[in-house]
């Protein structure tokens, strides 16, 4: 259960468009709170918000210097959703692939001549 509450979060996390351009930001290198809220149209106070959320599911973790907060991605932090993205798409690939090999059944069955008593 506590992995998937974790999963639960991160995707929670994900769901919102200003964290997803956050995460994408931060792809490129760390950065202070600031230069992240740069290209919103929001306050100071809900980019903090967001990044309070990024980091309590793990996708972010924040260091302040002085005056300045930074913050990074966590690298490892996606690998839950990975996993899960990576298990369904082995499930449905298998089911896709026994569909397949059933409509190959079934032409084969319908190209057969026949043969005449």
């Amino acid at each position: 259960m506590l992995q998937q509450s974790k999963l639960d979060s991160l995707f929670h996390a994900l769901s919102d468009g200003t964290r997803r351009a956050m995460v994408e930001r931060l792809i490129t290198g760390p950065a202070s709170v600031s230069e992240l809220a740069e290209p919103f149209d929001v306050s100071l106070s809900a980019i903090v918000q967001h990044l309070q959320l990024l980091e309590e599911c793990g996708l972010v973790k924040t260091a302040k210097e002085g005056r300045v907060r930074t913050v990074n991605l966590q690298p490892g932090a996606l690998a839950a959703a990975e996993k899960w993205f990576q298990q369904h798409r082995e499930r449905w690939e298998r089911r896709l692939d026994r569909l397949g090999d059933l409509l190959d059944e079934e032409d084969e069955k319908e190209t057969k001549p026949r043969r005449k008593s």
